[in-house]
């Protein structure tokens, strides 16, 4: 610890931050710290990629985060999870690869973000990428995010496809053209039947390189600004306060609750609120912590007969057993499954421009996430509105940098997104009761047959709903005349020199689907900025 002065501090090294611990010590001039305040993915379970059932809720692998109650759930609280792990929640997450819609990245563009449209993403996911397909128009080969196909099917999901072409939904070969709409199983940042986290593909490669210094179970603690530049970070590790600090950029990459909460105990935020907390304003910025965006997955569960899924095979010994060694000998298996393997993009009603709901359709159910499967069995038709109009917020709720956040997320705040929700529900239905599934003779479980009126429906939606962990927003970028904009279209903290941030929160929209690898290609068009403008 008697060098403490680098080129480059980067916060979080999770899905963003190994991106860029990559990308910015791929020269040797560069000297690069790169903060984590989890530690060593070193747990069997953070790689068998079934695992999630036990790392979510895990406080060795899972921050366990709470929302404040949510006035559209009911006044429900919910479990809020964060990766606690080299690699962030890349190590717990679904393991699912999308991009998003051509359209979620225009409107960028048309929000005066110049360079963020669909054609000038699409280089920095490709430049990473190493797909199963093979380097084509939409694909890139040899690249260290790798992408494979699912490798176990289900008879009770293959059935479900067919439902869901019957009631309109057409088969598609690839979600990650521009155009997700369609239904077809999920395309997985798995290789060999392992999880590929960001810590497997982009820094464990290079982290012998000896101008690249990782700080691990190292907590930020607060950015150190000097006459309106970030010069360094305090970090708290092993019980002691070490300062560093950066002779060119502090780059932010802990995500769309740690990034605002580190900037407002910085004194960088809302100025009325960190007054409240007494936290000294360095900067007024209206907009840190405000804008949070989430994912809202409703949930219906179908009791299914005459076919296996996990819940049943699960219940036995000998199948466990067999599971285990399927996975050991070959690499397939249920152990290799995602949360969810079959998805689905479409519209949940006629009167939407493009697909604006996504399906996660799973062969297996729980109440929620770390509880125990059903013993019946049953299958999760998860559904969630992808691009939501409610907005909420993260807060510190006083200034000490280790008590977590107050998050409220708002979900089902305006009268849009509970009009998705009831159309949701009633979408789900139909494909139920589709010819395909009859062989299955599906019941509705959850919410129940029962849950008919538009307002019962509306209602059964806030109940059996969770978040599928997509946080975004809460830092966004946006043209200059946007007094809510906390980087410009460069990722640059305005008003602050020396302070870049580069990951989910700065997204100004929410994608439209899976928002893991999204936060990736902005760490890569990032780290391009920083060396752009740095030479």
């Amino acid at each position: 610890m008697s060098d403490t002065g680098f080129d480059y501090i980067i916060v979080g090294a999770g899905s963003a931050g190994c991106v860029m611990a990559n990308r910015l010590s791929a020269d040797p001039s560069n000297r690069v710290a790169l903060i984590e305040a989890g530690s060593n993915d070193n747990w069997i379970w953070f790689h068998i990629p079934v695992g999630y059932l036990f790392a979510i809720g895990n406080p060795r692998a899972d921050w366990c985060l709470k929302t404040e109650p949510v006035p559209g759930l009911g006044g429900r609280a919910l479990n809020y999870p964060r990766g606690k792990v080299l690699g962030g929640s890349s190590a717990i997450n679904a393991m699912i690869y999308m991009r998003g819609q051509a359209e979620d990245y225009d409107a960028w563009r048309d929000l005066g973000l110049p360079g963020w449209g669909w054609s000038d993403v699409m280089p920095s996911f490709i430049r990473h990428e190493d797909h199963f397909l093979g380097a084509n128009k939409n694909h890139g080969a040899g690249g260290e995010w790798r992408v494979d196909h699912p490798r176990m099917t289900w008879d009770v999901l293959d059935r479900f496809t067919d439902a869901a072409e019957a009631s309109g939904i057409p088969r598609t070969p690839d979600f990650n053209t521009g155009s997700n709409e369609g239904v077809a199983y999920f395309q997985l940042n798995q290789k060999n039947g392992r999880r590929w986290s960001s810590a497997r593909g982009f820094l464990k490669p290079v982290l012998n390189r000896k101008n690249l210094t990782l700080f691990k179970s190292s907590q930020a603690t607060r950015l150190i600004v000097k006459d309106g530049r970030a010069t360094g970070l305090v970090i708290h590790r092993d019980g002691q306060d070490i300062t560093l600090l950066a002779r060119k950029e502090v780059v932010l990459c802990a995500g769309a609750i740690a990034t605002p909460h580190l900037l407002q105990i910085s004194g960088i935020g809302p100025a009325a609120l960190l007054a409240s907390h007494g936290v000294p304003v360095v900067k007024d910025m209206p907009g840190v912590g405000e804008n949070l965006q989430d994912h809202l997955q409703i949930r219906p569960i179908y009791k299914v007969h005459g076919t296996k899924t996990m819940n049943t095979e699960y219940q036995s010994l000998f199948n466990r057993a067999m599971m285990g060694l399927q996975y050991l000998l070959f690499r397939r298996g249920p152990l290799t499954m995602a949360p969810s393997q079959l998805g689905a993009f479409t519209r949940s009603s006629p009167d939407q421009a493009r697909p604006n709901v996504q399906m996660h359709v799973q062969p297996l159910s729980l109440d929620k996430f770390g509880d125990p499967l059903h013993t019946f069995g049953a299958m999760t038709v998860s559904i969630c509105n992808v691009r939501p109009s409610s907005r909420g917020h993260v807060h510190l709720q006083n200034a000490n940098p280790f008590e977590a956040p107050a998050i409220q997320p708002n979900y089902l705040d305006t009268q849009d997104d509970r009009d998705v929700g009831m159309n949701s529900l009633k979408l789900v239905r139909k494909i139920m009761a589709a010819h395909p599934m009859a062989q299955f003779n599906p019941q509705e479980y959850l919410p129940g047959v029962d849950i008919q009126s538009d307002a019962d429906l509306t209602a059964a939606a806030g109940r059996i709903s969770s978040t599928i962990f997509h946080p975004v927003g809460t830092a966004k970028m946006g043209a200059a005349d946007d007094i809510m904009a906390v980087t410009d279209h460069r990722l640059k903290v305005r008003g602050i020199a020396g302070l870049r941030i580069a990951d989910a929160s700065v997204m100004p929209l929410i994608t439209s689907g899976n928002t893991n690898s999204p936060t990736m290609m902005i760490a890569e068009r990032a780290a391009g900025f920083i060396l752009e403008d740095n030479r």
